[in-house]
């Protein structure tokens, strides 16, 4: 991975934060007394999701932060798209255990419950006056991050979403919420059954294609040499990673390569198709990942007219026969083909008819797409509620 840069070339300013501490090695997390104790103190709020206690994924963890002479509670009631009454009574747990410091184990739900938890504990804040970007003052309390999927990147991201009422997504968005320390274990992530495997790989691969299109004024040189690296890890691998699970190459490579995209964006926000994504989610419950490739080639489609020419330079990097040439259309759209094509191969629905909507739920779902402003801000091309609608039907 190289910048590449013409001595010409007159760089904009911009700022890059991320996560300061990185261990990326299998069975880490059974180490993770070794790892990060030191900065947790003595009493820990280990947080993660029901399923991942049934499956005892997260013991070596829990063990070795007790060997270590910490105190470990849990909370594993982080539910898919958590909601504000998950996220509180974490906070509640923790106070009552007098937590020095919080561990998040799971996907990117237990993660962003852990994030906010840390900063609620730690600062007693308002979080109705977090919500948004640079809004949280903190402190926080001191923050490990264990990702058990490879999608979200929301080990490295300074991002937390949660659902408010029955079906709105809030976020925080502040550099306070980057951990201490993101352990990245890719044996963690063996067990992962395809469906999920296949969904949150392509959610990686939109962090990547939002961050590099990104028309944010802080998308920068390091974003985009993450997001093309992501990409090539990723498009290279989610097949073997979703048909043959065990493969420990694959799955190293999709856990990276999720980092390496959550990075990126982190930096260089992502925009209309995670904007449109999330009504699918937070009113259907459908999982984030597979939101996201529902709407990705008919945002890409309408972004074409501004975007083609970004669409081309990362289209070799997904697919290298569509490297080089001087046909920016041709490569944008053959780009935008394969990645449907790819989505489709790894068995994930195709239509938003397929997960349960109806074609009546578009407008209302066009009209709360509107409300993720702080990401439509991004996108390339801008994104009214009529254009929302007919991506939404074409999605349909």
């Amino acid at each position: 991975m190289s910048i590449s840069l013409a001595m010409t070339t007159t760089l904009a300013p911009f700022s890059f934060h991320t996560t300061p501490g990185l261990v990326f090695r299998p069975s880490a997390a059974g180490e993770l007394g070794a790892i990060a104790a030191s900065r947790l103190g003595g009493s820990v709020l280990f947080v993660t999701d029901p399923g991942l206690t049934r499956l005892g994924l997260g013991e070596p963890a829990i063990a070795s932060l007790q060997e270590a002479g910490l105190k470990v509670t849990v909370f594993d009631a982080v539910e898919a798209d958590p909601s504000l009454a998950t996220l509180m009574k974490a906070v509640e747990i923790g106070r009552a255990a007098n937590a020095t410091g919080v561990a998040g184990f799971g996907g990117g739900s237990s993660l962003d419950v852990a994030k906010l938890a840390a900063l609620l504990l730690g600062s007693g804040e308002d979080l109705d006056e977090a919500w948004g970007v640079g809004n949280a003052k903190g402190p926080r309390l001191p923050l490990v991050l264990v990702p058990t999927t490879a999608g979200t990147g929301s080990e490295v991201t300074p991002v937390s979403i949660i659902t408010v009422g029955q079906e709105e997504k809030r976020g925080v968005s502040s550099a306070l919420l980057l951990p201490d320390i993101a352990v990245l274990d890719p044996d963690l992530t063996l067990g992962l059954p395809p469906a999920i495997t296949a969904a949150t790989g392509i959610d990686a691969m939109v962090h990547a294609i939002e961050a590099y299109a990104s028309r944010s004024a802080n998308n920068n040189p390091l974003s985009k040499t993450l997001a093309r690296e992501a990409l090539r890890l990723l498009a290279a691998n989610i097949e073997t990673a979703v048909f043959d699970g065990q493969n420990m190459e694959a799955r190293s490579a999709m856990l990276l390569g999720s980092m390496l995209a959550g990075q990126a964006f982190a930096n260089s926000p992502v925009a209309a198709v995670h904007a449109l994504a999330y009504p699918i989610g937070g009113t259907f419950h459908v999982p984030h990942g597979l939101s996201n490739a529902l709407v990705l080639p008919h945002v890409l489609r309408f972004n074409a007219p501004e975007a083609a020419h970004l669409y081309a330079e990362i289209a070799g990097d997904c697919f290298p026969d569509l490297a080089g040439g001087d046909d920016t259309q041709g490569r944008c759209s053959a780009f935008i083909e394969r990645l449907a094509g790819l989505s489709a191969r790894v068995g994930l629905q195709q239509r938003l008819r397929d997960v349960g909507i109806g074609e009546e739920h578009l407008a209302k779902m066009a009209a709360d797409a509107m409300k993720q402003q702080r990401l439509l801000v991004n996108n390339p091309r801008a994104v009214s509620q009529a254009d929302a609608l007919d991506i939404y039907r074409a999605a349909w």
